[in-house]
């Protein structure tokens, strides 16, 4: 079995989307759920799908082993970002090579990089007037959206689109096309 966990930051809407997807999965579970903020809803969706969690600070995120001391507790074998916005640090990439997804809501390369994310990549799609924008699977690295592409999905862009139209649009390729794609990761894995 896979233990899955997630980091977020915000409301949760992929990650609880993924655990509930992954609870009719008897070979995979998400078994924690960690954030950097105390208040993000993401931690009231875990607890109403009864998954633990665990929150952290910046420093501790970057200065001790704790985050990793949790992970390592918790038997994690695949890390997936779901809406985190912090750069994760070497020992986490050392630790799980290869096995840590990020979704991006954007079609990589274009639209990726520190700062772009949520609204302010749909205010850019939409201000350089593109026809389609989309989703981005891949797996991290040491810079931000940079890791390999392990699928990609495409949505148009309307004339009369607003950035939270786009949004919508984005969100519904994102829970569709997130779970499925960590679970055929996963069986890759399980194949080596």
């Amino acid at each position: 079995m896979s233990n899955i966990a997630i980091f977020a930051s915000g409301s949760g809407s992929n990650a609880e989307q993924i655990i509930k997807y992954f609870s009719g999965i008897s070979e995979h579970a998400v078994n924690l759920i960690l954030s950097n903020n105390p208040h993000a809803f993401v931690l009231e969706r875990a607890k109403n799908l009864s998954v633990p969690t665990f929150v952290f600070e910046r420093q501790t995120f970057y200065n001790t082993r704790q985050v990793l001391d949790v992970l390592l507790e918790a038997g994690t074998d695949l890390i997936v970002l779901a809406g985190f916005l912090w750069l994760v640090p070497d020992y986490l990439l050392t630790t799980f090579p290869q096995r840590i997804i990020n979704i991006h809501p954007a079609l990589l390369p274009d639209f990726g990089g520190k700062g772009m994310y949520g609204a302010r990549v749909h205010e850019a799609v939409i201000r350089e007037g593109r026809k389609k924008s989309g989703i981005t699977i891949h797996l991290i690295d040491e810079e931000y959206d940079r890791g390999k592409v392990l699928f990609q999905a495409e949505c148009p862009v309307l004339s009369t689109d607003t950035p939270d139209d786009l949004a919508t649009r984005i969100h519904q390729l994102e829970h569709r096309y997130f779970p499925e794609t960590i679970e055929a990761y996963l069986q890759t894995l399980h194949s080596l």
